[in-house]
Protein backbone atom coordinates (compact mmCIF):
# COMPACT_ATOMS: atom_id res chain seq x y z
CA UNK A 1 0.00 0.00 0.00
CA UNK A 2 1.53 3.54 -1.02
CA UNK A 3 0.63 7.33 -0.39
CA UNK A 4 0.22 10.50 -2.67
CA UNK A 5 0.06 13.48 -2.00
CA UNK A 6 -2.02 15.91 -3.81
CA UNK A 7 -2.93 19.99 -4.24
CA UNK A 8 -6.43 20.62 -4.98
CA UNK A 9 -8.05 24.27 -4.48
CA UNK A 10 -5.09 25.06 -2.16
CA UNK A 11 -6.34 21.99 -0.09
CA UNK A 12 -3.68 18.90 0.79
CA UNK A 13 -5.38 15.44 0.12
CA UNK A 14 -3.42 12.29 0.96
CA UNK A 15 -4.50 9.73 -0.63
CA UNK A 16 -3.82 6.01 -0.05
CA UNK A 17 -3.86 3.24 -3.28
CA UNK A 18 -2.41 0.14 -4.08
CA UNK A 19 -1.18 -1.19 -7.36
CA UNK A 20 -1.27 -5.12 -8.73
CA UNK A 21 0.33 -6.05 -11.91
CA UNK A 22 2.15 -2.96 -11.68
CA UNK A 23 4.38 -4.07 -14.91
CA UNK A 24 1.58 -4.46 -17.44
CA UNK A 25 1.28 -1.72 -19.49
CA UNK A 26 -2.99 -1.39 -20.35
CA UNK A 27 -4.57 -0.10 -16.73
CA UNK A 28 -7.81 0.00 -14.78
CA UNK A 29 -8.92 1.78 -12.07
CA UNK A 30 -11.33 0.25 -9.77
CA UNK A 31 -13.29 3.06 -7.15
CA UNK A 32 -15.17 1.71 -4.62
CA UNK A 33 -18.53 3.22 -3.61
CA UNK A 34 -19.87 5.44 -0.63
CA UNK A 35 -18.75 4.51 2.80
CA UNK A 36 -16.56 1.76 1.23
CA UNK A 37 -12.74 1.76 0.30
CA UNK A 38 -10.76 -0.04 -2.13
CA UNK A 39 -9.99 -3.08 0.11
CA UNK A 40 -13.62 -4.93 -0.84
CA UNK A 41 -12.98 -3.64 -4.87
CA UNK A 42 -9.37 -5.97 -4.39
CA UNK A 43 -11.59 -8.69 -2.48
CA UNK A 44 -13.74 -8.87 -5.78
CA UNK A 45 -11.01 -7.70 -8.77
CA UNK A 46 -8.00 -8.39 -7.70
CA UNK A 47 -7.28 -12.18 -8.55
CA UNK A 48 -9.10 -11.53 -11.89
CA UNK A 49 -7.27 -9.62 -15.18
CA UNK A 50 -3.71 -10.05 -14.84
CA UNK A 51 -2.92 -8.36 -18.16
CA UNK A 52 -3.79 -4.85 -16.75
CA UNK A 53 -2.19 -2.87 -14.22
CA UNK A 54 -5.02 -2.37 -11.19
CA UNK A 55 -5.18 0.90 -9.40
CA UNK A 56 -7.43 0.61 -6.17
CA UNK A 57 -7.52 3.90 -4.67
CA UNK A 58 -9.37 4.82 -1.29
CA UNK A 59 -10.97 8.25 -2.38
CA UNK A 60 -11.00 11.54 -0.08
CA UNK A 61 -12.51 10.59 2.97
CA UNK A 62 -12.20 6.65 2.78
CA UNK A 63 -10.26 4.34 3.72
CA UNK A 64 -6.84 5.95 4.84
CA UNK A 65 -7.19 9.18 2.56
CA UNK A 66 -7.83 12.27 3.87
CA UNK A 67 -10.47 15.23 2.80
CA UNK A 68 -10.30 18.61 4.24
CA UNK A 69 -13.16 20.20 2.65
CA UNK A 70 -16.61 19.85 1.10
CA UNK A 71 -16.99 17.88 -2.38
CA UNK A 72 -19.01 17.29 -5.37
CA UNK A 73 -19.16 14.15 -7.56
CA UNK A 74 -17.15 16.47 -9.87
CA UNK A 75 -14.44 17.23 -7.41
CA UNK A 76 -14.23 14.09 -6.63
CA UNK A 77 -13.11 13.39 -10.05
CA UNK A 78 -10.72 15.61 -10.57
CA UNK A 79 -9.02 14.68 -7.73
CA UNK A 80 -8.56 11.33 -9.12
CA UNK A 81 -7.56 12.83 -12.45
CA UNK A 82 -4.93 14.39 -10.26
CA UNK A 83 -3.53 11.36 -8.89
CA UNK A 84 -3.68 9.58 -11.57
CA UNK A 85 -1.58 11.83 -13.53
CA UNK A 86 0.99 12.26 -10.33
CA UNK A 87 1.75 8.61 -10.41
CA UNK A 88 2.08 8.62 -14.50
CA UNK A 89 -0.97 6.28 -15.34
CA UNK A 90 -3.65 6.82 -18.10
CA UNK A 91 -6.05 4.09 -17.35
CA UNK A 92 -8.10 2.83 -20.02
CA UNK A 93 -10.95 1.21 -18.50
CA UNK A 94 -12.69 2.79 -15.61
CA UNK A 95 -14.88 0.81 -12.98
CA UNK A 96 -16.81 2.19 -10.36
CA UNK A 97 -18.94 0.85 -8.05
CA UNK A 98 -22.39 2.61 -6.83
CA UNK A 99 -21.03 6.62 -6.03
CA UNK A 100 -18.25 5.24 -7.92
CA UNK A 101 -19.44 5.05 -10.90
CA UNK A 102 -20.33 8.52 -11.09
CA UNK A 103 -16.80 8.98 -10.82
CA UNK A 104 -15.74 6.80 -13.33
CA UNK A 105 -18.07 8.33 -15.97
CA UNK A 106 -16.47 11.40 -15.38
CA UNK A 107 -12.96 10.06 -16.02
CA UNK A 108 -13.59 9.99 -19.53
CA UNK A 109 -11.72 6.05 -20.52
CA UNK A 110 -12.02 4.68 -23.33
CA UNK A 111 -14.05 2.05 -21.45
CA UNK A 112 -16.53 2.62 -18.81
CA UNK A 113 -17.72 -0.10 -16.17
CA UNK A 114 -20.39 0.70 -13.85
CA UNK A 115 -21.06 -1.70 -10.95
CA UNK A 116 -24.64 -0.79 -9.51
CA UNK A 117 -23.97 3.28 -10.07
CA UNK A 118 -25.78 5.49 -8.58
CA UNK A 119 -26.92 8.76 -10.60
CA UNK A 120 -30.36 8.13 -11.34
CA UNK A 121 -32.70 9.65 -8.65
CA UNK A 122 -34.58 7.23 -6.94
CA UNK A 123 -37.90 8.66 -5.28
CA UNK A 124 -37.51 8.36 -1.04
CA UNK A 125 -40.23 6.42 0.81
CA UNK A 126 -42.76 8.22 2.73
CA UNK A 127 -40.93 7.36 6.15
CA UNK A 128 -37.78 8.75 4.57
CA UNK A 129 -39.36 11.72 3.88
CA UNK A 130 -40.91 12.39 6.81
CA UNK A 131 -37.79 11.91 8.65
CA UNK A 132 -36.35 14.74 6.14
CA UNK A 133 -38.84 17.12 6.55
CA UNK A 134 -39.08 16.43 10.92
CA UNK A 135 -35.22 17.09 10.75
CA UNK A 136 -35.44 20.32 8.51
CA UNK A 137 -38.11 21.42 11.56
CA UNK A 138 -35.64 20.64 14.63
CA UNK A 139 -32.79 22.26 12.54
CA UNK A 140 -33.60 25.84 13.42
CA UNK A 141 -33.94 25.13 17.37
CA UNK A 142 -30.33 23.91 17.58
CA UNK A 143 -31.37 19.94 17.82
CA UNK A 144 -28.30 19.09 15.29
CA UNK A 145 -26.82 16.74 18.44
CA UNK A 146 -29.70 14.60 17.00
CA UNK A 147 -28.89 14.12 13.41
CA UNK A 148 -27.72 10.63 13.44
CA UNK A 149 -31.27 9.96 14.77
CA UNK A 150 -32.60 11.28 11.45
CA UNK A 151 -30.11 10.63 8.69
CA UNK A 152 -28.90 7.45 7.08
CA UNK A 153 -27.29 4.57 7.78
CA UNK A 154 -24.14 5.91 4.76
CA UNK A 155 -24.37 9.40 6.72
CA UNK A 156 -23.55 8.31 10.56
CA UNK A 157 -20.72 8.72 11.88
CA UNK A 158 -19.00 11.27 9.22
CA UNK A 159 -17.22 14.60 9.71
CA UNK A 160 -18.85 17.86 9.35
CA UNK A 161 -17.31 17.71 5.71
CA UNK A 162 -18.35 14.30 4.88
CA UNK A 163 -21.66 15.10 5.93
CA UNK A 164 -22.10 17.75 3.61
CA UNK A 165 -20.39 16.08 0.62
CA UNK A 166 -22.53 13.26 1.37
CA UNK A 167 -25.34 15.51 1.18
CA UNK A 168 -23.90 17.30 -2.27
CA UNK A 169 -23.48 13.95 -4.05
CA UNK A 170 -26.54 11.91 -2.98
CA UNK A 171 -29.24 14.12 -4.48
CA UNK A 172 -26.94 14.63 -7.66
CA UNK A 173 -28.93 13.83 -11.21
CA UNK A 174 -26.52 12.44 -13.24
CA UNK A 175 -28.62 11.68 -16.12
CA UNK A 176 -26.91 14.54 -18.37
CA UNK A 177 -23.41 13.25 -17.40
CA UNK A 178 -24.52 10.06 -19.01
CA UNK A 179 -25.97 11.06 -22.03
CA UNK A 180 -22.51 12.73 -22.53
CA UNK A 181 -20.37 10.02 -22.11
CA UNK A 182 -18.31 8.58 -25.09
CA UNK A 183 -17.05 5.88 -23.70
CA UNK A 184 -18.05 1.69 -24.35
CA UNK A 185 -20.03 1.28 -20.90
CA UNK A 186 -20.14 -1.90 -20.16
CA UNK A 187 -23.53 -1.90 -17.00
CA UNK A 188 -23.47 -4.92 -14.26
CA UNK A 189 -26.34 -4.69 -11.77
CA UNK A 190 -27.88 -6.84 -8.70
CA UNK A 191 -31.22 -8.21 -10.04
CA UNK A 192 -32.03 -7.32 -6.21
CA UNK A 193 -30.66 -4.31 -5.49
CA UNK A 194 -32.84 -1.67 -3.71
CA UNK A 195 -30.65 0.90 -3.32
CA UNK A 196 -29.92 1.37 -7.39
CA UNK A 197 -32.77 -0.53 -8.61
CA UNK A 198 -32.14 -2.74 -11.83
CA UNK A 199 -34.93 -0.05 -13.21
CA UNK A 200 -31.79 2.90 -12.60
CA UNK A 201 -29.89 0.41 -15.19
CA UNK A 202 -32.23 0.03 -17.62
CA UNK A 203 -33.01 4.24 -17.62
CA UNK A 204 -29.14 4.69 -17.90
CA UNK A 205 -28.54 1.88 -20.74
CA UNK A 206 -31.04 3.44 -22.64
CA UNK A 207 -29.09 7.05 -22.00
CA UNK A 208 -25.34 5.95 -22.66
CA UNK A 209 -25.52 5.14 -26.54
CA UNK A 210 -22.49 2.76 -26.43
CA UNK A 211 -23.57 0.40 -23.61
CA UNK A 212 -24.65 -2.97 -22.62
CA UNK A 213 -26.54 -4.20 -19.39
CA UNK A 214 -25.75 -7.41 -17.13
CA UNK A 215 -28.10 -8.20 -14.79
CA UNK A 216 -26.72 -10.47 -12.65
CA UNK A 217 -28.18 -12.57 -8.98
CA UNK A 218 -27.54 -10.54 -6.06
CA UNK A 219 -27.93 -7.26 -4.47
CA UNK A 220 -26.26 -3.85 -4.49
CA UNK A 221 -23.10 -5.92 -3.44
CA UNK A 222 -23.65 -8.06 -6.39
CA UNK A 223 -20.35 -8.04 -7.97
CA UNK A 224 -18.65 -9.97 -4.84
CA UNK A 225 -20.59 -13.42 -6.39
CA UNK A 226 -19.56 -12.57 -10.10
CA UNK A 227 -15.79 -11.41 -10.10
CA UNK A 228 -14.96 -13.65 -12.64
CA UNK A 229 -17.69 -13.33 -15.18
CA UNK A 230 -17.63 -9.47 -14.84
CA UNK A 231 -13.89 -9.66 -15.63
CA UNK A 232 -14.13 -11.98 -19.05
CA UNK A 233 -16.75 -9.76 -20.14
CA UNK A 234 -14.54 -6.53 -19.44
CA UNK A 235 -12.03 -8.87 -21.29
CA UNK A 236 -13.50 -9.72 -24.16
CA UNK A 237 -16.13 -6.53 -24.68
CA UNK A 238 -13.30 -3.50 -24.29
CA UNK A 239 -10.35 -4.90 -26.03
CA UNK A 240 -11.81 -3.64 -29.19
CA UNK A 241 -12.27 0.16 -28.22
CA UNK A 242 -9.30 -0.20 -26.42
CA UNK A 243 -6.95 -2.13 -28.67
CA UNK A 244 -5.93 -4.40 -26.24
CA UNK A 245 -4.14 -7.58 -27.42
CA UNK A 246 -5.07 -9.80 -24.64
CA UNK A 247 -3.75 -13.77 -24.96
CA UNK A 248 -6.42 -16.13 -25.07
CA UNK A 249 -5.06 -18.48 -22.65
CA UNK A 250 -4.98 -15.32 -20.32
CA UNK A 251 -6.75 -16.64 -16.39
CA UNK A 252 -9.19 -14.29 -15.22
Amino acid sequence: MASKEIIYKEQTFQLSYELINSAQQESIVILHGWGSNKEIMKQAFSKTMPHMKHVYLDMPGFGNSTNPMVLKTADYAAIVQLFLEAIGIKPEIAMGHSFGGKVATLLKTPCLVLLSSSGILVPKPFKIRMKITLFKMLKPLGLQKLRNLFVSDDAKGMSQQMYETFKNVVNEDFEANFAASKSKALLFWGKDDTATPLWTAQKIAKIIKESTLYPLDGDHYFFLKHPAFIAQTITEQCKESIGLLFSPRTKL
